[in-house]
């Protein structure tokens, strides 16, 4: 699998472009220039300017997480190296702005297969509160994110598997090395190796590896090859004093190599570390074991309610009457309005708008279109897809509430468009004022914030209320049974089927559906490494969509049976308490996986699991309604009714 999008059909490349076009349309505040889907080879004459992009300083993705605050590359307490008359941000995408990318260009001069040997690349003071802020990103593992061409900069570490010592490729290299030491080392020398391949047709070099191997050293011989340093012989590292002012050299070495590595071949390295059998191998054990579970269910259920709508089909032509039970019992109580009926259609409202969101970015990604060279498209077709499928979510809404009979129509169209997107906001602002607080480059702009709300209110606040006058224009839907008046008494239940315990075991088998995956998405999420397996992905969510409509199903029969017709609400919260799992999962994930200390990175972690929790929630509810909603009218519509 290549990040470059492969040949597909004319449809999806018309749906490419108007997607495109619509981006470029309405996000000119946010960003300064917008990433077409693909990225077209850069070819270099010789001795032409190769520039260096740097990025913003993250957590170490190759050791144990202690942080997960991003700094700027420029941030005054490092004190880098500056190009001259000052750095200049360079284009980024909504979403590579939102997920803390900074980009600007750098003082390395750099010339296609032009070799250096230690070449000064400038000289700082470092006081002493630099030092101390520098040692302790060194304690917690940072790396150094450069870019060449949009390639990221990558070192090789060496990692123990099965006995064997084997060489892995990662993004970013470290900032300094702890190696348990009372002051750790500071890396100032950068050993680049480029790696070149030569176009012969067009006689051009394109750009296709870059390893950085960090050297921490005190005094470099500029011009002398390894700073002077002879094989073997190890030289006096450079030591940040925390009490007084240190001076800092920095130096930088080049190397060109030429491979035959092809230019749509360049990202493969990155996509391809670890041990990818057992992501197979736990993936393909998830699917199958859920498909089996989910198949016995389906079974089950079908064998029961065939049977028993043929027998209450047949009780006419029987001479002995006999009385109703089960869940016909309740057949004047099943559409009875529930409780709370607007904040019900706008929360399975917006529970669509998320589902139709992820299914189709999901699926743009599975087919090749989301690009890892196209930094930040995930994030930001994800956020246009939200934005135009507001109109799917004022419909549905619209739809149910005139179906509960609801006349108070006005709030219910502002309800939609505001009420869930305004607690997404309000958190994730609120989680913001932290990462100002700390400093992090990952912090939204204002300029950005600005033009995130006002494609809310330009774009998917329009489009939401589009979707509801529509809804409400069309005729009301009419049930296949009518309610009493006088509401059925429920009789008491059982442990298993009341609400609460219900719902937590109708939320395990999504849940497992989707934990092994979870797992990557997570360590890809913190651990800054890049998630590129969308047809693992999109097979997941498949098997999410089944499960969760399959057992919300049965959950539903057993409590019709038991007489329990309060299956609006328990719809979705049968399915969507998968969620609940999600989090405490990711809480284990927190206890046994991560070594965060500082309360700022425990908060920002916390906050946003429970942001990405709380989203999960409402898509996969809107998936168990819709499905009990179907199902419930189909049986009811298919007996005979007094």
């Amino acid at each position: 699998m290549t990040p470059a999008a492969g040949s597909s059909s004319s449809k999806w490349a018309r749906l490419t472009c108007l997607a495109t076009l619509l981006l470029s349309a309405t996000l000119p505040t946010l960003t300064h220039a917008f990433y077409l889907p693909g990225v077209a080879p850069t070819e270099f004459s010789d001795m032409g300017a190769v520039p260096i992009m740097v990025n913003a300083l993250t957590p170490g993705s190759d050791s144990e997480l202690k942080s997960v605050i991003p700094y700027d590359y420029y941030d005054p307490m490092f004190n880098f190296c500056q190009p001259e008359g000052g750095p200049i941000s360079q284009p980024e995408s909504l979403g590579s702005i939102l997920f803390g990318d900074r980009i600007w260009d750098s003082p390395f001069k750099i010339y296609m297969r032009a070799p250096k040997l230690c070449a000064r690349l400038c000289q700082r003071e470092v006081t002493a509160v630099q030092a101390q802020f520098i040692n302790a990103r060194i304690k917690e593992n940072y790396v150094v994110n450069w870019l060449i061409d949009g390639l990221p900069v990558g070192h090789l570490r060496h990692s123990k598997s099965n006995n064997q010592d084997k060489q892995l490729y990662t993004i970013g290299f470290p900032l300094g090395v702890d190696d348990g030491r009372e002051n750790p080392w500071f890396n100032n020398h950068y050993e680049i190796e480029i790696e070149y391949h030569h176009n012969l047709q067009k006689d051009k070099l394109r750009v296709v590896g870059i390893t950085v191997n960090p050297i921490s050293v005190q005094e470099a011989v500029e011009g002398k090859e390894a700073c002077g340093r002879e094989e073997g012989e190890t030289m006096a590292p450079m030591i940040l004093k925390e009490k007084a002012t240190n001076l800092v050299t920095y130096t930088y070495s080049v190397k060109w190599t030429k491979v035959t590595t092809a230019w749509a071949t360049r990202w493969d390295k990155y996509l391809l570390v670890g041990e990818p059998r057992i992501h197979w191998f736990s993936l393909v054990n998830s699917i199958i074991i859920v498909l089996f579970l989910t198949g016995m269910v389906a079974m089950v259920l079908l064998r029961a309610l065939h049977k028993d709508i043929s027998r209450y089909n047949q009780q006419e032509a029987q001479e002995d009457f006999q009385e109703d039970f089960g869940w016909k019992l309740v057949h004047g109580d099943i559409f009875r309005t529930p409780a709370y009926p607007m904040l019900l259609s706008i929360i399975v409202g917006n529970g669509s708008q998320m589902f139709l969101m992820a299914s189709v970015t999901i699926l743009f990604a599975a087919l090749g279109f989301l690009s890892p060279s196209n930094r930040g498209s995930l994030a930001t077709v994800m956020i246009v897809f939200y934005m135009f499928f507001g109109v799917v979510a004022g419909f549905i809404s619209a739809r149910l509430y005139k179906m509960f009979g609801g006349e108070a129509w006005k709030s219910n169209v502002i309800g939609t468009a505001f009420l869930f997107p305004s607690l997404i906001f309000g958190s994730s602002v609120a989680l913001n004022f932290f990462l100002i607080g700390a400093g992090s480059s990952a912090a939204i702009p204002f300029g950005t914030m600005v033009g995130l709300v006002a494609l809310w209110f330009l774009v998917s606040t329009p489009l939401s209320v589009l979707g509801s006058y529509l809804g409400f224009q069309r005729p009301k839907l009419e049930n296949p049974v009518r309610a009493n008046q006088i509401p059925r008494q429920i009789p008491d239940q059982v442990f298993y089927l009341r609400p609460i315990p219900s719902m937590l075991i109708g939320g395990i088998l999504p849940f497992g559906a989707i934990f092994i995956e979870l797992y990557f998405i997570l360590n890809s999420i913190w651990f800054h490494k890049i998630y590129y397996v969308f047809g693992f992905l999109f097979l997941v969510f498949g098997v999410l969509i089944l499960t969760c409509a399959e057992v919300t199903i049965l959950m539903c029969y057993f409590h019709l049976c038991a007489e329990d017709y309060h299956w609006w609400w328990r719809a979705f919260f049968t399915s969507g308490a998968s969620a609940v799992y999600i989090f405490l999962y990711s809480v284990m994930y927190y206890f046994t996986t991560l070594h965060i200390k500082s309360f700022t990175s425990v908060v920002l972690y916390f906050g946003w699991t429970a942001i990405m929790s709380f989203m999960f929630f409402v898509l996969s509810g809107a998936i168990g309604f819709f499905s009990t909603f179907a199902f419930v009218r189909k049986i009811y519509g298919s007996i005979k009714i007094d």
